[in-house]
């Protein structure tokens, strides 16, 4: 079981389309990849002709460079509320792509203020754009672009949303928010698939308004639109991951098929709500208040005891088929816990027992604690 916030433990279905070749210059091939970039713009509420779904090779951070160099020109400002690791290397790629990361300090545990992004907004008119972590997983704070969107609109600006661990499980509409750019997201987080593929939801005029701008063909939003246009929806700009978009296919079937971003959310909380209400009745205690913490991952305060050592922890777990992250993410030492995947509350329980054996295994609990 991977409890780790991506790539996550995947259906049988969902590996089994992994076993077929495919030839992605083939016409057969085209209404498959047609059919995955009109589904997932309509999980992101795009519009028909004023959205489209950009297809990258490659991890979230592709996509996220690729937004930032396409919609924002050399020397252009994007301010960004530091949330955590992830809002970090957003900055970090703002910085590298040669525009200018503005970054606002916001508590770590608590969604972001738009009052806060107000002011900020207004204080420098100078910035285009605003940077969201849609789910920081450094911390599994979850922020609402919808709230922090409407400030954005009323103030003037432009918005990019990272929804790398967020999307379909956490809810956003693109095409009811008209400041929204650009939202970004990846096949193997909430949507279940395999890693390799990463895709932006984007307006159509903002990226053929950055035609040009991004300094790289390889991360060109515009470029990979214009191929739309010349070659066909279902053609893919080089060679695509084509057995990772088959297993994608069958990965929103199976998002269909449970009730899409709602279900989905709901499985995600209940496994969330398992982990927490296991992880006190162990006596540890998780990071973030119960009404602030996302469905995405969960971090637990490391246990103040001198037995305690986090790789010996994550090697006892795999030991019992459990596998989490082996290195934290916080100033302070902590552990996370993936909540999102093929797993269901029943697995969080059998997941919560191991960590409760593995901590006894390590004397730092005691044989008849819970």
């Amino acid at each position: 079981m991977l409890l780790i916030p991506g790539p996550v433990t995947t259906h049988p279905d969902v590996r089994a389309a992994m076993t077929v070749d495919l030839a992605p210059w083939d016409l057969d091939f085209h209404p498959l990849y047609a059919g995955v970039r009109d589904r997932v713009r309509a999980i992101a509420g795009g519009i028909a002709g004023v959205h489209a779904a950009l297809p990258l090779q490659g991890c979230g951070h592709f996509v996220l460079e690729a937004s930032l160099r396409t919609l924002l020109p050399v020397g252009g400002k994007i301010l960004i509320p530091m949330t955590g690791a992830y809002a970090d290397r957003m900055a970090r790629l703002t910085r590298e792509a040669g525009r200018v990361p503005v970054g606002l300090d916001v508590p770590h545990d608590r969604p972001v203020d738009p009052q806060l992004i107000a002011a900020a907004l207004a204080a420098d008119p100078t910035i285009s754009h605003l940077g969201l972590v849609h789910n920081e997983t450094a911390t599994g704070v979850a922020n609402d672009p919808a709230a922090i969107g409407a400030v954005v609109r009323e103030a003037g600006r432009r918005m990019v949303v990272d929804s790398v661990s967020a999307f379909g499980a956490l809810p956003i509409n693109v095409g009811t928010q008209p400041e929204l750019d650009a939202v970004l997201f990846t096949s193997n987080k909430c949507l279940e698939g395999m890693p390799g593929l990463g895709f932006v939801v984007a307006r159509i005029e903002s990226v053929l308004a950055g035609e040009g701008q991004a300094g790289s063909w390889c991360l060109d939003l515009a470029d990979i639109y214009r191929h739309a246009e010349r070659s066909g929806y279902g053609s893919f700009r080089f060679t695509p991951p084509a057995q990772v978009l088959n297993a994608f296919r069958v990965a929103l079937d199976r998002f269909d098929a449970e009730g899409g971003q709602p279900a989905r959310l709901a499985r995600y909380m209940a496994n969330r709500d398992v982990l927490m209400d296991g992880m006190q009745a162990l006596g540890l205690r998780p990071v973030l208040a119960r009404d602030v913490q996302g469905p995405t991952v969960v971090n637990i305060h490391a246990p103040d005891a001198p037995a305690w050592d986090l790789q010996v922890f994550v090697d006892a777990l795999k030991q019992r088929d459990v596998v989490i992250s082996n290195f934290y993410n916080t100033p302070f030492p902590s552990f996370r816990v993936g909540c999102i995947g093929c797993i269901t509350p029943a697995d969080m329980q059998r997941a919560v027992t191991a960590m409760g054996d593995a901590l006894k295994d390590m004397g730092i609990l005691q044989r008849n604690a819970a």
